[in-house]
């Protein structure tokens, strides 16, 4: 390998222009959750050739890797250099168990399938097609009057989230209040009671022409269709904002695929994890 170094990255600004590449060379949107809220949290690893930085991976705190990257102008192997990293052999990086990648990604893709034993669909990624989108009155009238939340109501949605979805509650706070003081939390209310949240997060630096959905409906009133009249609504939401709604569920979570599509939604990417031989 072409006198390569491995060093751990502690200022993210540093691959900026790499990011940007990386969000450039996928084939469709990446999924905002994965590569907005988990991969913040990971640790960066640069690849440098002659003390130039050339590309980088992320591993979270699992030991998967959720991003990896290597610009155009290098002369390092791509499949070498993922070999000894999934092969636990890169002493800064350590032992990995595997990888989620999308299927837009396909250069990173195509080197987990080089280097893993077993893979599974971890989740599908929709995005709203201009022909499904919200065109007429009557699609419009489909949706569902939702409300933009405040801070007040801060501690409504943590619970809510809490109870409806098991997620832990610190978490959901820090999460929520960045979501508000962004107007990108919806609720929808009915005499004073939360029975549907929704989001929809927008792209600050990378794929600023999606809009990220996300809904959450309470458990005594799923299999109403209030899941897919909330993304309708959300989905009008982008439209006006000259957006692309994009989202995701589980592989398993059938009844949100199929309220998902009832939205006008269609999905032609996953998420998938791998598993490496060394784990």
């Amino acid at each position: 390998m072409n006198k390569l170094e491995i060093k751990k990255i502690e200022l993210l600004s540093e691959l900026d222009e790499l990011k940007k590449d990386y969000f450039e060379s996928s084939t469709s949107a990446l999924d905002g959750m994965w590569h907005f809220g988990f991969v913040p949290m990971s640790e960066h690893y640069g690849f440098y050739e002659e003390s130039i930085l050339k590309g980088f991976c992320c591993v979270n705190s699992d030991s998967y890797m959720l991003q990896f990257h290597l610009c155009a102008n290098t002369q390092i192997d791509s499949r070498d250099l993922f070999t000894l990293i999934s092969q636990g052999n890169s002493r800064v990086i350590g032992n990995l168990k595997g990888a989620f990648v999308s299927t837009a990604e396909m250069a990173y893709l195509s080197l987990c399938l080089d280097n893993s034993h077993s893979f599974k669909v971890n989740a599908l990624m929709y995005q709203q097609t201009e022909v499904a989108g919200l065109k007429t009155d009557d699609e419009l009238k489909s949706g569902l009057t939702l409300t933009l939340a405040d801070e007040t109501q801060l501690s409504d949605f943590v619970s809510f989230a809490a109870s409806n979805i098991g997620a832990p509650e610190d978490w959901l706070t820090g999460y929520y209040t960045n979501l508000i003081k962004r107007e990108e939390l919806w609720g929808y209310w009915v005499d004073n009671q939360l029975l549907a949240s929704g989001e929809c997060r927008f792209f600050d630096d990378y794929q600023t022409q999606y809009a990220d959905l996300g809904m959450i409906v309470a458990v005594s009133e799923r299999g109403k269709g209030i899941a897919s009249r909330v993304l309708k609504s959300l989905n009008n939401k982008a439209k006006k904002l000259g957006l692309r709604a994009i989202c995701s569920t589980e592989s398993g979570n059938i009844a949100a695929q199929k309220a998902i599509a009832r939205a006008g939604f269609v999905s032609s990417n996953r998420i998938v994890q791998f598993e490496f031989e060394s784990s």
